[in-house]
Parts: structure tokens; sequence; C-alpha cells
């Protein structure tokens, strides 16, 4: 079934074909080797104890992968063939035992293939990735390195407080990652290009996924610097539209100055305010992008009684945000996997994604109608992507 429109509520995700993936203890995944992989494992204590042990080694695969590519490993690979461990660690300045280490993993997976007749390796599956999904898939890792491994340390106590305690802990700042990148160097290092590739990757896909009326006044709540703004003047073009960008106060004159250099500033305007305050009305279209995961339910049900108050009559809200699928077991979808940990440890302290139909509740529960749920098409998902989004049209009853 088609994943671009559909109705919040209906399932949006996939489940494996494959006959080893099935459900066992821990959850649903690939069973263990040597294990069943037919039917339902009721009480195995040997399958909780293996899928556990996936657990230990993740964050040891993680790094030895990523301080390959780090190191210039699998660069020095990419240009000359057949390097031996010696040869390599001449190369990226390490010594030949440390660098036949790394490898074995690499040998493990398939990435990297070993000549046992002179000791030279070459790259194997790892040869057949174009280099774009690749540094898209070392961009995401080196956000992981930095971002979140030294600040997950503090996950439970970060918990208990709801606050983003490893924040506080490696750079002494008391706030949210968003408010951190502002000021701290190595955090907007880590996070600010994944964040360029993911609106780059997501913004044509949202913009086509919903309409504006001709000449509607448009509230692009907490829009940034402008983006979001210039870009439904350019997709949504009509006699008489006007958009309206709420931010921080300090974000007004960047908004308004990009706004300009894209030829649409007499188009648009800037408000400062705050997404849990009351927001300005008579709007016909009000736009949340990317930030309602990041608060608890309360704050999600403020956000959008605020909405159903700054629309017209029959006014539309749209809801950007990721979603776990209706079945979180599902053993293709890894948002569980990622997101509790790092929205609660290393970004908010608080907050988290929900499933497409809690939000279609929500909404309804605060007066609007959903209409219409838009998921992208399966193909349109790289093989690396952890991140799983739908697109949430709503109209304001009367």
């Amino acid at each position: 079934m088609s994943r671009r429109a559909v109705v919040a509520g209906a399932p949006l995700h996939r489940h494996s074909s494959s006959p080893a993936d099935t459900r066992w203890p821990g959850g649903w995944g690939r069973a263990p080797p040597g294990l069943p992989t037919e039917g339902i494992l009721v009480s195995n204590p040997e399958a909780v104890l293996a899928r556990m042990r996936e657990y230990m080694v993740g964050p040891t695969r993680f790094m030895n992968l990523y301080t390959c590519f780090e190191l210039g490993i699998v660069d020095a690979l990419r240009k000359e063939a057949g390097l031996t461990a010696a040869e390599l660690g001449a190369a990226v300045g390490a010594k030949a035992d440390a660098v036949e280490q790394l490898l074995y993993l690499l040998l493990k997976e398939g990435f990297v293939a070993r000549d046992e007749a002179t000791g030279g390796y070459t790259l194997d599956a790892l040869a057949d990735v174009p280099e774009t999904d690749l540094q898209r898939a070392l961009t995401f890792m080196g956000m992981i390195k930095t971002g979140m491994l030294r600040q997950l340390y503090h996950l439970a106590d970060s918990v208990s407080s709801g606050s983003v305690v490893g924040l506080k802990e490696l750079y002494g700042f008391d706030g949210t990652m968003f408010e951190a990148a502002a000021e701290v160097a190595e955090v907007r290092a880590a996070w600010g290009p994944l964040a360029q590739n993911e609106t780059a990757s997501v913004y044509p896909w949202f913009f086509r996924s919903f309409d504006v009326p001709a000449g509607a006044r448009v509230l692009d709540v907490r829009g940034g610097n402008g983006l979001g703004a210039i870009m439904t003047c350019q997709t949504k073009a009509s006699p008489g539209l006007r958009v309206t960008t709420l931010d921080r106060p300090a974000l007004e004159a960047e908004c308004l100055r990009n706004c300009e250099a894209h030829g649409v500033a007499e188009q648009c305007s800037c408000v400062g305010g705050e997404v849990l305050d009351a927001l300005p009305g008579g709007f016909d279209v009000l736009l949340l992008k990317h930030f309602v995961d990041m608060y608890d339910k309360d704050d999600v049900l403020t956000m959008f009684r605020n909405a159903h108050r700054a629309l017209e009559p029959g006014g539309q809200i749209v809801v950007l945000a990721p979603v776990y699928p209706e079945d979180v077991r599902d053993a293709d979808d890894y948002q569980a996997d990622f997101f509790p940990a790092y929205i609660l440890g290393c970004v908010m302290g608080r907050g988290g994604l929900q499933k497409a139909s809690t939000y279609g509740s929500w909404l309804e529960e605060c007066g609007f109608e959903v209409t219409r749920t838009t998921a992208k098409e399966p193909a349109d998902i790289p093989a690396d992507a952890i991140i799983n989004r739908v697109v949430i049209c709503a109209t304001k009853r009367d």
C-alpha cells in the first residue's frame, strides 16, 4: 500500500519478510544464531541473554567502524587496494598491529576483504557504496560520536532531572541542545551539518505534502532563519499570499535578510514569540515543523490549542514530525532504538516521539479534524535512515 497519503491511525510501517526475523523475548528482530526462527518463543532465557549481548557490543562496534573512517584507513584503501596492515599503519600514523585489530570487525561484516597470501586489504562491500551516500551516513555517525556518546553517560540523571545533564557536565551549559548549539562550538559542529542534510532532504517533500489556499495567511511557528517562509512563497505562490515567521526576537534580523535575499520580503514578516505562549491570530494555515517530538504530551496539547485559537474557522494545521510505527515491534524501524536516549539524554531532557495515531487523537482533542497523513515512499528513504517522518494535516472544526 502506498505511504504517500493515509489517514492518521493507519499503520505506517513495514515488516521484514525474512524467515529469520521473528518475535522472541526482547522484541522483534533477527534471532540469534542457533536459535529457532519459526513461531513465537514464549520463554527462552538463552534468547534474552543472547539479545542482551547485542547491546553489550553496540558501542564498541560503532566506535570500531567509525574509527576506521576517522583514521583514514578506508580512504587509504579506496585510493590504493591491496595495502597491508603495515602499509596502512604507515599511511594513517598507527601501529600495524592496531590497524589489523580494527579491521577484524570490517572483515567479519564483509566491508573489507583480505588476501591471505599477501596480507593485503581491499574494500569489499564498502566499495559499492556511492560517496554521497557514505558521507551522509558518516555525518550522522559523527554527530553520534561528538554529540551523544559522552552525554549518554548521564542519561539516567537527565531522565531524573528532566534536563540535559551531559551538556552541563561537559560544557557547563544549562539548557537544551538547540540552545547550546548557538553558544558551544563543538555542539554546533556536531549537529549543524546533520541539520543541514536533514533540511535539504525533508523540505522539498514536506512542501509537496500539503496545499495552501490562494491568498492565504500562513504562520510558520518557530520558523528560525526564514527558510520555511521562503519555501512557502516559492512553492505555494499566489496573489495575496502572506507568510509570518514566529521565533525568538534575536532571529528576526537574519530572517528578514534571508527573505529579502530570496526576493520574497514583501510577502514575509517576522514576529517574536514562543511556541508554548499565545500565538497571533487570523491565520489560514499554521506550520509546526520538526520540534513537536521534543515536548511531552501536556506541552504538545498546549501547542495544538494555541494553534486552534490562531487559525480562522476552517483553517489548517500542518505538523511535520518523526513518528513511531503503529506496531513499535516493527523490526525495520529503528526509531525506538535511537530517539528516547537521544532526545532525553542529549537534546531536551523531556519529550519523545509518538505514533501518528496518537498525534491524530491529540489534534482531535484540541478541536481539529485530521484530513491526511503523508509519509515518504519506502523507495525514497535511504537504507541508512533512522528517522521516519510524516506530515499530518488537520482542519479546525467550528
